[in-house]
C-alpha cells in the first residue's frame, strides 16, 4: 500500500513540473550560466587544480539544489497539501517527495558534471566512483533539504528559512562527500573510500528515519 501510494504521488509531482517547464529550466540555466561565470574567472590563469574544482562543483550543486527543493511544498497551496493528505499517509508523502527530489537533484548534478567537463574539464580520474559518491550525496542532500523545506513552508519566510537550517545540516555531508570525491579525483582505490562511502550510507539513513519519524507532527500541525 505504501508503495503503490508513493508511486502515484511521485508520478503526480512528475506531471506537475512537466506542466511548469519554466521553474526548472531556470534551475538548469542557473546551473550553466555558474559553470560559465567559473570558466570565465579561471580563464586568464588557464589551470585549475582538483581541489579547486572539486570545492566549486560541490558549491554550485548546493546552491542549484537549495533552489530546487525549495519549492518542494510552497508550489501546492494548503487546500490541495489537505487533499493529499486526505488520501496517503505521511510516511508516503514525506518519502515520494524525498524520491522525486532525489532524482532531480541527481539530474542536475549530472548536468552540473557535464558541463563542468566541458567548460572546466574531467579532474575525476575514477568516474565511477565520482557517480556513485554524487548519487548518494543526491539522497541525502534531498532527504535534508525536502524536511527543512516541509518546515519552512509553514512561515512566510520559506527560503530565508531553509538557507538558515539547511547549511549547517548539510555541512557534515558536504564535508564527507568532498573528501570522497577528492578520492575520485586522485584516482584513489575503492578500499580506502569505502569508510566513506559507509558514513555517507550512514548519513542518508539517519535523515530518512528522522523524517519518517518527525514529519507526521508537520502533517498533523
Amino acid at each position: 500500500m505504501l508503495t503503490k501510494e508513493i508511486k502515484s504521488l511521485v508520478s503526480k509531482d512528475i506531471r506537475f513540473e512537466l506542466r511548469q517547464r519554466s521553474a526548472i529550466n531556470g534551475i538548469l540555466l542557473y546551473v550553466v550560466a555558474i559553470v560559465f561565470i567559473c570558466y570565465l574567472s579561471f580563464l586568464r590563469v588557464n589551470i585549475i587544480d582538483g581541489q579547486t574544482w572539486n570545492a566549486l562543483y560541490w558549491t554550485i550543486l548546493m546552491f542549484a539544489s537549495m533552489n530546487a527543493v525549495s519549492r518542494t511544498f510552497v508550489n501546492e497551496n494548503p487546500n490541495r497539501q489537505f487533499y493529499f493528505f486526505t488520501l496517503a499517509s505521511p510516511q508516503a508523502i514525506i518519502l515520494s517527495k524525498i524520491f522525486y527530489n532525489a532524482i532531480l537533484v541527481f539530474i542536475l548534478s549530472m548536468l552540473s558534471y557535464f558541463f563542468y567537463i566541458i567548460f572546466m574539464g574531467n579532474k575525476a580520474q575514477n568516474e565511477l566512483m565520482f557517480i556513485v559518491c554524487v548519487a548518494l550525496g543526491s539522497i541525502g542532500i534531498s532527504a535534508i533539504l525536502t524536511f527543512v523545506s516541509a518546515i519552512s513552508s509553514r512561515t512566510n519566510n520559506n527560503f530565508t528559512l531553509m538557507a538558515i537550517l539547511g547549511f549547517p545540516l548539510m555541512l557534515p555531508l558536504l564535508l564527507i562527500l568532498m573528501k570522497l570525491s577528492e578520492f575520485a579525483i586522485t584516482g584513489t582505490d575503492w578500499l580506502t573510500a569505502l569508510i566513506y562511502f559507509l558514513l555517507i550510507f550512514l548519513i542518508d539513513a539517519i535523515v530518512l528515519v528522522l523524517a519518517l519519524i518527525l514529519f507526521p507532527y508537520l502533517w498533523h500541525d
